[in-house]
C-alpha cells in the first residue's frame, strides 16, 4: 500500500473549517497518516480522568488536545487567512514545493 500524500505537515499553521472548534487556529503536533487525523495545539480539548501514577502522583482531570480529521483542516497562509494548497517547482532551488493557492505565496 502506498503512502498517501497530505495537504499538512507537521509544524504547519492550520485552520479549522467545521465543527466544533470552527474558526480557531493553532500548529499541527502530530499527524497520523494512516488515520487521516491531526491533533492540533490547543484545539478539540478533552478532559481525561487519570489515575495516580509515577509522573502524575496526585491523579485527577486532564485536558489534553484529542485528533481532528485532517479534512476539517485548512493551512493558513502568511496572512493569516485559510487558503488551499498548490504544488509547484521552484524556479532557484529546482525542488517542488506548496504555495498558496489564495495569495501565491511560497508556504516554508
Amino acid at each position: 500500500m502506498t503512502k498517501q500524500k497530505l495537504h499538512i505537515k507537521k509544524g504547519d499553521n492550520v485552520m479549522v473549517v467545521s465543527g466544533e472548534s470552527k474558526g480557531q487556529q493553532g500548529k499541527v503536533l502530530v499527524l497520523d497518516a494512516k488515520k487521516k487525523k491531526a491533533i492540533v495545539e490547543g484545539i478539540n480539548m478533552v478532559t481525561k480522568h487519570a489515575k495516580p501514577s509515577a509522573d502524575n502522583p496526585q491523579g485527577g482531570i486532564i485536558k489534553k488536545e484529542a485528533p481532528v480529521h485532517i479534512s476539517n483542516l485548512m493551512i493558513v497562509d502568511g496572512a493569516g487567512n485559510a487558503t488551499r494548497i498548490g504544488h509547484k517547482v521552484d524556479a532557484k532551488s529546482g525542488k517542488s514545493v506548496r504555495y498558496s493557492k489564495k495569495s501565491g505565496e511560497v508556504i516554508k
